[in-house]
Order: structure tokens, then C-alpha cells, then sequence
């Protein structure tokens, strides 16, 4: 498997030329990095104005490895080569490195750009990139790749811390200021003379000696990134190594790597359309910083926020008054860590009578609301406190806890707002302070414990009677001043009592049914299933030409095909027969077809659109203006893919895509609208007026548009 590393942005405040100084103080050995033995210079380019300096070395390396393993490699030392290209006009340096020992088992690449700070010509920013792949070495695949990760984070770390020792060196020795680069006067003669604006540097021609031994003209004078290349970006696309530590914590330079890499993963995808990073950053420590399973279980929650307007809730929910009358919860003040403190009286707390006064929907909600709110309150108090909080403290106080919280629809309940709750805020539990659990509590803990994450778990504290006011106890974890009254505290709280729900204010199983199923169902996007052979449609009818027609939806599973046709014949209902020829209803959603199977294309109905490919995970926005009345039929199509043109095999790649689709089924979540001409303004209008944006976890927001004269798409990928 190839590892991959990827910085952060490494900001030095000092100017491009002073770094560059202090960054040849380290050849041909560092004292600060044991491990560099030596180098040796065996390429160098000077081009004539001095303008660009290219410098190749071999450098020796003594890797700190077993010395059975140096034993059986044969090897004492390892050999890299390095290249470094300096242009001074531009202010850019850029360095690529490759092992030269072992080179047909080992891979090793490195890329790292020291360029001018986008906003301050005066800092210096820096970024490094490396790839390891390992093909074999004599059985020690694995123990070779944990010793060169370790040596490689290991001077990652001192990276910066090098630098600026020989800047500390270099104002020891009196040296403070490098002049910037400027053309010799024969040049400036020369471009005054002739007017020729642009720089001399690119049209030097490079000796043939130079090309011979590897440094053609492309090599020295390309000092350009290229897409493999890290740049020095804008703070609003890259993350800077001192905002991390500021709001994101101390990450190791592996876990910063994956967060980059996963962010970056994103904005490719999504066009810039991402989650904040300490969002991402919850799902990476999730999943132990696996890029892949974090990238899997964020996509499903980015889907699940969105068909169920999560981002909303606060600004569009009202809970119902039996809640903020009876349910025995609240925030209250914050920790002695900064977290956000929660305080939730269960003991004190009607379940079974919340349950059937309003249904374990509502109660879903108010708890995703309480989530939601708790997401806010850890920003507030980074700004607040000046150091990273990303989750909160909850104190649950247990007196009063007894056999009615575990009648069984209760914890039921309790159940599956666990299992949301652990699947869509990972990591946001800091802590977990549990008073006076009585007899009856390791029953419930019994109940409920399997469905609760290991790492969640080690949060938990758990006090009987008053322990809680002993050694180790609630004075270890939150400010005398603030604890509550009801816990022999000074501070009063503010949180409901709770007490019994009247029977009087009890509902029927199947109002509370009706009432479950639309707080779930007040989502504007439907499912549907798409399959093999069996393609979803649905036929909107224009009355009004140049009207136009919008679409949003995700592709969360599977390939598709997205056609937009015209009719004037009336597209034919689903026939609701005993095979389900022309609908078919799944768990995922539904599946109707409209085109009549004697219908012929040209004759019956035209294709008004270029058939648009879209893989699984994207999601999809565009509009089309419509030139006729009539019916427009929106189809999403199974894909499948094409064989190999050369033959009639399918390729070995198709194969294995085509498995990952079990059972030959996509499915597609959706929501359409029509928009008079004269309210349209662009093909997210829709979007905004339907509030289908792709999460208020985003930090920023931007959109592309391609497509024929009459409409535009916008894509990104979304699972």
C-alpha cells in the first residue's frame, strides 16, 4: 500500500531571501538531523543574470534500522538524490528527492516549494509532500515501512525547528538582511534598450553539458508547480500549520497529513463546497485518522444532514412546550477545560411519559437540536478561551432513576438516539460525568453500553451515591462556582426540573405515528432506486415556454445516467399490477418508468439534453430553460460500463466496478422545481429558495456551471 504525506502550510516571518540563506547552511551535513551523513554535488546550473540556480546531490543517509535488517539489505548507508531549483526573480525554490538505494524494491518521492507568502511579501511560506511505496524487501514489507515513516515524521518535526536555528546562527554572525535579487546592469541596459517586458531569465539557453547530464532547459527553467507539485496557496484553500495548532490542537504530522489530504480530497470533489475542519478532523480521530473510513462514514452523515435539513434545525425547529417543560436538561456554563457543560437530569426525567406525549421522533430531533447547539458553543468558546475545544462535557445526575425509565419503548428510544448520535457526531463527547447511578443503573448500562463506541466509552465516569464529592470527584472537572444547586453547589441552574408528563397531554399510537412520519417526511428530497434495465422517471408539464426547470440530487450509490426528454404525448401513470411492470417499490426508495416501451425516440419524444454521466457520490445541480410546452421527462439510468474498445472482453477494472453495485441497483436522492423565466437567476436560485445547500458545516461555498446554451450544471461529488 503507498503511504502518503502531505503538509500543512509552514509559514516563516522572514523574507524569501534570509530563508534561502539559512536553508544552504545545512549542506553538505546538518548537525541537527544525525541521520545526514554527507551530500555531494553532482549537477549545478547558473544561469547568466543569476537569476536561476539549479543544484542536484547525492546525499548519504544513516538510517536508524536493526542491524540484522542493514545486514541482510547488505547496506550501511542509503543514497538519495536531491534537486533543488532557485529562482530568485520569482522567489521560489522547489525540491525533488528519490531514493537512489534500492530503487527497483523502494519508492520514495519527495516534493517541497519555499515561495512568498501570498499576503506578506516580507514571510516565507513552506509545503512538502512524499509518497512510500514498497514492492518488496526480503520479507520485511511491513518493518521497513514503520521505519521510514518514523524516521520521516521525525524530521518533519525538526524541519522548521532547523531553519530557524541557522537564522539564529546567521544574526549571531551579524547577518540580518539578504537583498532581494535584481538583473545586472548589462541586462537592464538590454531591456531598456529593446523594451522587452518580459524576464531574461527564460530565454537563456542552457549548455548542452547541462541537458547531457539531466538539467535540460523544461527541468531548469520550469519552476512553475505542476498539478504533483505542493504550492504556497491562499489561507482560504490551504490550511496554515499555526491555524491548525490554534483551532484544530496538536496533531502529529501524520494526522495532520491526513486531515489535509482528506480536506483536499474534498474540495476536488465538492468544488470547494466543504465541511469545517474541525468537522473533518472529528471524523478522522473517529476512525484512528484512516482516511478511507473516515471519508466513508463523513459522506453518509454530509447525505443524512442533508435530506433531513439537520443544518436547519435550529433556525427552523420549535420544540414543542411538553419539552421545555419536562425534559430535565440544559447547558451550564463550561468545564475547567472550556468545554461546553450539559447538564442533564435523567433520574428527574418522565421518559415513558415524553415518549407518549410526543413519540421518539420529537425526541430525536430535540436531541439532535441540543447536538447542534453544543457544535456552536465549542466555536464560541475557542474564540473565547484562545485554545482549540472541539466537544463538550455532559454531567447526567441519576437520582430518582428506577424501573419505569426502562420500560422498554423508552429505552428503545434511547437506543436509536445512540446510534444517530454516534454515527453523526463522532467525537464530540469530551467527557461524560455520571452521579449517583443507583442499584438499578447496571441494568441499564447493560442495555445500552453495546451500542456506544469504544472511544466513547473511555470517556465515562461513573460516581455511586456521593462519591462524586470526593478525591477524583465532580471538583476534579468543573469550578467550584459552578456547580449546580441541586448537587450541593452554589450556582443556581437553570435546567427544567422535570417531574411527570399529565396523562391529559398522552397521544394515540397512531397520532404519534402520523406525527413521526412527518417530521421525517418534511424533507423536499425523495428516493428512488434505479436498476439494471428499470430506470426512474418523472414528467413535469410545462404550460409556459421559457419556463425553467431545476434539479438537485446525490448519487449515493452506484453509477447513473441523467436524461432530460420532451413530449407532447402524456407521459402513461405506473401501472400498479401484480408483477410491478411499471413500478416497483424497495426500501431505498422507488423505481417508476414513464416511457412507454412502444415509444420511439425522434417520433414520440426528443432528448433535449446531452445524457450526463454521474459516478457514485456526486452531487448534481443544473437547470434547463425550456424552449416548449408540453412534458418533460427526467430519467436517472442505470450505467454500465463500456467494454474495452479493442475487444469484446470487459476490462478487469469494469469487472470489479461493476461488483461494487450489488445486485445491478443505484439509488439517487432528488428534488426538482419549476421557476417562471422572469424569477430565474441562475441555476442555484433553486437551490437557495429550497434551502438545499450542502451543509451549514461548510466554511465556504462555490459553484460551477457547464453546459448547452439553454441550461447549466453544476457538480460535486457528494458520498
Amino acid at each position: 500500500m503507498v503511504q502518503k504525506y502531505q503538509s500543512p502550510v509552514r509559514v516563516y516571518k522572514h523574507p524569501f531571501e534570509l530563508i534561502m540563506a539559512a536553508y544552504e547552511r545545512r549542506f553538505p551535513t546538518c548537525p541537527l538531523i544525525p541521520m545526514f551523513v554527507a551530500s555531494d554535488t553532482v549537477n549545478e546550473f547558473k544561469s547568466e543574470d543569476g537569476a536561476i540556480h539549479v543544484i542536484e546531490r547525492r546525499c548519504k543517509l544513516d538510517i536508524d534500522a536493526p542491524r540484522l535488517l542493514k545486514k541482510i539489505a547488505g547496506v550501511d548507508y542509503v543514497y538519495f538524490v536531491q534537486k533543488n531549483s532557485l529562482n530568485r526573480q520569482d522567489r521560489t525554490l522547489h525540491i525533488e528527492a528519490y531514493n537512489e538505494t534500492f530503487s527497483n524494491r523502494v519508492i520514495i518521492n519527495e516534493h517541497c516549494c519555499y515561495t512568498v507568502h501570498p499576503d506578506n511579501e516580507d514571510w516565507t511560506c513552506f509545503e512538502q509532500s512524499a509518497s512510500l511505496d514498497i514492492k518488496s524487501f526480503f520479507g520485511f514489507e511491513s518493518t521497513v515501512e514503520k521505519i521510514a515513516m518514523k524516521q520521516y515524521t521525525s524530521n518533519i518535526k525538526k524541519g522548521k525547528e532547523i531553519i530557524e536555528y541557522y537564522l539564529k546562527q546567521m544574526e549571531e554572525d551579524g547577518i540580518t538582511f539578504v537583498p532581494r535579487w535584481t538583473p545586472p546592469v548589462m541586462y537592464k541596459l538590454e531591456n531598456s534598450t529593446s523594451r522587452i517586458a518580459r524576464p531574461v531569465s527564460p530565454a537563456i539557453n542552457i549548455p548542452d553539458t547541462a541537458t547531457k547530464e539531466g538539467l535540460n532547459n523544461k527541468e531548469v527553467l520550469n519552476t512553475s508547480s505542476s498539478p504533483s507539485e505542493p504550492t504556497a496557496g491562499t489561507p482560504d484553500d490551504k490550511l496554515d500549520a499555526d491555524y491548525i495548532k490554534r483551532y484544530l490542537g496538536d496533531l502529529t504530522p501524520l494526522q495532520e497529513s491526513c486531515l489535509i489530504r482528506l480536506r483536499q480530497w474534498l474540495q476536488e470533489t465538492h468544488k470547494g463546497k466543504i465541511p469545517k475542519d474541525e468537522h473533518i478532523l472529528r471524523f478522522l480521530r473517529a476512525r484512528d485518522f484512516n482516511i478511507d473510513k473516515a471519508r466513508e462514514i463523513l459522506c453518509q452523515s454530509l447525505t443524512w444532514r442533508k435530506q433531513h435539513q439537520v443544518d436547519y434545525i435550529l433556525d427552523t425547529w420549535n420544540p414543542p412546550q411538553v419539552l421545555q417543560d419536562y425534559y430535565a436538561g440544559g447547558w451550564h456554563h463550561h468545564d475547567k477545560d472550556g468545554r461546553p457543560l450539559y447538564v442533564l437530569r435523567l433520574g428527574q426525567m418522565d421518559t415513558k411519559g415524553l415518549v407518549r406525549a410526543l413519540g421518539e421522533e420529537a425526541l430525536l430531533r430535540y436531541v439532535l437540536s441540543i447536538n447542534e447547539e453544543g457544535l456552536r458553543r465549542c466555536e464560541e468558546n475557542t474564540k473565547v478561551f484562545g485554545r482549540p475545544i472541539s466537544s463538550w462535557t455532559c454531567l447526567v445526575d441519576l437520582e430518582g432513576l428506577n424501573m419505569r425509565h426502562l420500560w422498554r419503548p423508552g429505552v428503545k428510544a434511547l437506543l436509536r438516539i445512540i446510534e444517530v448520535v454516534e454515527a453523526n457526531y463522532p467525537e464530540t463527547l469530551g467527557r461524560l460525568l455520571i452521579l449517583r447511578a443507583p442499584r438499578v443503573f447496571p441494568v441499564l448500562w447493560t442495555l445500552v453500553s453495546p451500542f456506544i463506541d469504544d472511544n466513547t466509552r473511555k470517556k465515562f465516569l461513573i460516581y455511586a451515591g456521593n462519591d462524586y464529592q470526593g478525591p477524583g470527584g465532580l471538583l476534579d472537572y468543573i469550578d467550584k462556582e459552578i456547580i449546580p444547586d441541586f448537587l450541593s453547589g452554589e450556582c443556581m441552574c437553570d435546567v427544567p426540573e422535570g417531574g411527570l408528563v399529565p396523562k391529559s397531554l398522552y397521544r394515540t399510537a397512531e397520532e404519534l405515528e402520523n406525527e413521526d412520519l412527518k417530521l421525517w417526511t418534511e424533507t423536499i428530497y425523495q428516493s428512488a432506486s434505479v436498476f439494471k434495465g428499470a430506470p426512474h422517471e418523472i414528467f413535469i408539464q410545462i404550460v409556459d415556454a421559457s419556463s425553467v426547470i431545476t434539479w438537485d440530487f446525490d448519487v449515493c450509490k452506484g453509477d447513473i445516467v441523467f436524461n432530460i426528454y420532451h413530449s407532447k404525448r402524456v407521459p402513461q401513470p405506473p401501472k400498479k399490477d401484480s408483477l410491478g411492470t411499471h413500478s416497483i417499490t424497495s426500501p431505498g426508495g422507488n423505481n417508476v418508468q414513464l416511457i412507454d416501451k412502444v415509444w420511439q425516440l425522434g417520433r414520440d419524444y426528443s432528448m433535449v439534453e446531452s445524457p450526463l454521466i454521474c459516478k457514485e457520490g456526486e452531487s448534481v445541480q443544473g437547470s434547463h430553460v425550456t424552449r416548449w410546452p408540453g412534458f418533460y421527462i427526467l430519467q436517472w439510468k442505470f450505467h454500465s460500463m463500456p467494454a474495452c474498445a479493442t475487444t469484446n472482453l470487459p476490462r478487469v477494472d469494469d469487472v470489479l466496478a461493476s461488483l461494487q453495485v450489488s445486485s445491478h441497483k443505484c439509488k439517487v436522492m432528488y428534488y426538482t422545481e419549476v421557476i417562471g423565466s422572469e424569477d430565474f437567476r441562475g441555476s442555484m436560485t433553486s437551490l437557495e429558495s429550497s434551502h438545499s445547500g450542502f451543509s451549514q458545516l461548510s466554511a465556504a461555498t462555490t459553484s460551477s456551471s457547464q453546459s448547452h446554451s439553454s441550461s447549466m450544471i453544476s457538480r460535486w461529488r457528494f458520498c
